[in-house]
């Protein structure tokens, strides 16, 4: 931006919140794309020009109107916990940051609306208040925001209950508001959610979210140890299909992951390989014959009445296993896979055998279409980008899905080609292609030499 746009710019957002100190300006430019040793230096030095945090969605509206009249590219942000540099600006611009948007507009049994910029356990606790809560979250949902959940997340806590973010019936409704000459507040229901669902956020401003809720049951937290990784993993899918167990969190761990695990580690016997569960204390019954069955011992147990002290082991799954370990090793990064099909643990076998101590399994349980799969965030000793690739191509050539969490373009990651739909969506609603722009291969930000006067 030029200083002469960049003052207009201003001018324009009189009476909206305003950030123009460059060193806040910076760090809000950033998010958690640090877990990867390859796009650190690709994304050096991008930051935002100027962050504006609108109040409400008139405010939005305004900063999408001025953003379009001057041609100035704006990247959306909601508390900047993702990990592929979705909210990092290539091409500076305005940060918008939606952290001021907090009401929780409603919450009725089963529903609830809020504002972008809530937190997601700030939801929670709210909506347990009628005996109900949110169906998913990441590992980070202290912080997290909804609106960045789901323009950037895919699923977390509570997806071997309910599925995966893009499951039929897990967004109910969204209001997007447009970045064009006289932006609109356009409603999205049912179906039609997937138009800007996972997007990361190149397909309008997320003002409002309304998603369904799931039964509060009282959860109780347990870790279960095996002598053998596979006897963990086939444990882990046998009580991911057990249809009548009511689960939020199936995580397994090779036993090289444990020593990350510092408030742990005296439930974890050294070379054992752990599983940390959250369960419905109503199902807490059948637990220790399936334990038995498999040759686990139990080691923890927390009840739902102590829920809200000390240690969550939802602080322990999913990508806070990788956050905890580069607390330790900066020098280990991650890889995210999917093992599809009836082979699953065949190949998982297959990887944990093949890699040994290089890359550490680690695996989450989910459904995809009602079918309970393994997952894994698998922790790996980084040596150099050309490796990493090796180590991808082996997982992909063996029918292993890898989701690569080593590049901000789109295409590239878990989602090899954009949505048609959300492409026929972005043309609609941003025109200019100012949303988040050099995120794609094929939509492509022309920087203007005007001012747009």
């Amino acid at each position: 931006m030029t200083k002469t746009n960049l003052d207009a710019l201003i001018n324009s957002l009189e009476g909206i919140e305003t950030i123009t100190d460059s060193a806040q300006v910076a760090k809000l430019s950033q998010d958690y794309h640090t877990f990867s040793p390859v796009l650190v230096p690709k994304l050096e030095g991008k930051v935002g020009d100027i962050v504006v945090r609108p109040a409400n969605e008139a405010e939005v509206l305004k900063i999408a109107a001025a953003c379009a009249k001057y041609r100035v590219p704006i990247t959306v942000r909601g508390a900047g916990t993702g990990n592929y540099g979705q909210c990092v600006p290539l091409h500076g611009g305005v940060i918008l940051d939606m952290t001021r948007m907090q009401e929780i507009l409603w919450v009725k049994p089963g529903v609830a609306r809020v504002e972008a910029g809530v937190k997601l356990a700030a939801l929670d606790k709210k909506t347990r208040e009628i005996g109900w809560e949110i169906r998913m979250a990441p590992s980070t949902y202290r912080t997290a925001t909804i609106g960045g959940f789901i323009a950037g997340g895919s699923g977390g806590i509570g997806s071997i209950q309910y599925g995966l973010l893009a499951e039929r019936g897990n967004i109910l409704a969204l209001r997007v508001v447009t970045v064009e000459d006289q932006p609109r507040a356009i409603a999205l229901r049912g179906d039609d959610v997937q138009k800007v669902n996972h997007a990361w956020g190149i397909n309008g401003i997320i003002t409002e979210v309304e998603i369904p809720l799931g039964p509060a049951y009282p959860w109780a937290e347990v870790i279960v140890t095996f002598d053998q990784f596979m006897t963990a993993a086939k444990f882990g899918q046998a009580l991911g299909n057990a249809d009548g167990m009511i689960k939020k969190l199936i995580s397994v761990f090779a036993s090289q992951i444990p020593q990350y695990f510092h408030a742990l580690q005296e439930y974890i016997p050294e070379g054992t390989h752990p599983v940390f569960l959250i369960i419905a204390e109503s199902s807490l019954e059948f637990l220790p014959g399936l334990v038995q069955q498999y040759g686990g011992q139990i080691t923890y147990r927390k009840p739902a009445e102590e829920a809200a002290k000390g240690i969550h082991l939802a602080e322990f799954g999913w990508n806070h296993t990788t956050l905890l370990a580069r607390s330790v090793d900066t020098g280990i990064t991650y890889l995210q896979s999917m093992f599809p099909g009836k082979h699953s643990l065949q190949l998982i076998e297959q990887m944990y055998h093949h890699f040994g101590d290089e890359v550490m399994m680690h695996l989450e349980f989910f459904r995809v279409n009602g079918v309970v799969v393994p997952g894994a965030l698998q922790l790996v000793r980084y040596t150099t980008e050309e490796r990493l690739n090796e180590i991808i191509r082996y997982h992909e050539e063996h029918g292993v899905s890898i989701a690569n969490p080593h590049t901000y373009i789109i295409e590239d990651g878990g989602r090899k080609v954009i949505d048609p739909e959300q492409l026929k969506f972005k043309e609609i609603v941003d025109p200019y292609g100012l949303m988040n722009p050099g995120k794609s291969k094929i939509i492509q930000f022309q920087i203007p030499n005007s001012t747009g006067d």
